[in-house]
């Protein structure tokens, strides 16, 4: 599904040059949910952001299947997200003045789909908030919010989840009501999830979980 060879990311020039990835080389399969976890500062959102195509590294590449991604233009990549991609938030990135239904038609609306709204609906009855369709994402609680960010994330219906801290800003009930409902519907959907994370249980429902510091893999737990 993706493949990473030899990536590192740097920025800034001569003494101020940071070296944030150091020659990472990683292998994601189709269907696999995979954890990375690490100290804040090891490196984990930069990778995260290269692997779903927001930023281009300094070195090395990044190939969905055939694609060499971190070779496309800025606006080839962002079409290649649009088809491929779906993302979760720690801070859920709803916009706040639109409703709960039309946060989750965006997607689908940008890509020209059809049945926007039957679709969109349908996926919030998914996650438990038909009743809450209508309501503005100041209205909704953290948890709510959350699951209409992942009702948005899966209704286009990509190959790859990307989820940064996607209980980061929950409580321990919530979160753990959250983190069911993310796996059930990767699993039931077939869906290729890649999380970061610093929560324990969260990484420990992934297939596998890899580990950085300073910017490179130390160690690939499972």
């Amino acid at each position: 599904m993706l493949i990473v060879e030899n990536l590192s990311h740097a920025v800034g020039v001569g003494d101020t040059r940071v070296e944030i990835l150091k020659g990472i080389d990683l292998e994601i399969k189709p269907g696999e949910s995979i954890a990375i976890v690490g100290a804040s500062g090891s490196g984990k959102s930069t990778l995260l952001g290269l692997l779903a195509g927001l930023d281009t590294p300094s070195q090395g590449r990044v190939r969905h299947k055939s694609l060499v991604v971190s070779e496309l233009s800025e606006d080839e990549r962002a079409q290649w997200r649009g088809l491929n991609v779906g993302f979760i938030f720690q801070s859920f990135q709803l916009l706040p003045s639109l409703t709960a239904v039309d946060n989750v038609c965006l997607p689908l609306q940008l890509a020209g789909a059809a049945r926007v709204r039957e679709r969109a609906l349908a996926q919030l009855e998914r996650v438990g908030l038909s009743h809450r369709v209508s309501h503005y994402p100041k209205q909704l609680s953290g948890g709510e919010q959350q699951r209409v960010a992942i009702a948005r994330a899966f209704v286009a219906e990509p190959e790859i989840l990307f989820a940064d801290e996607p209980t980061g800003n929950l409580d321990e009930t919530t979160g753990a009501t959250v983190s069911e409902l993310l796996f059930e519907l990767t699993q039931q959907q077939g869906k290729t999830l890649v999380l970061v994370t610093h929560d324990e249980d969260l990484a420990e429902r992934c297939q596998r979980v890899v580990a950085m510091h300073n910017g490179g893999v130390v160690e690939r737990l499972r």
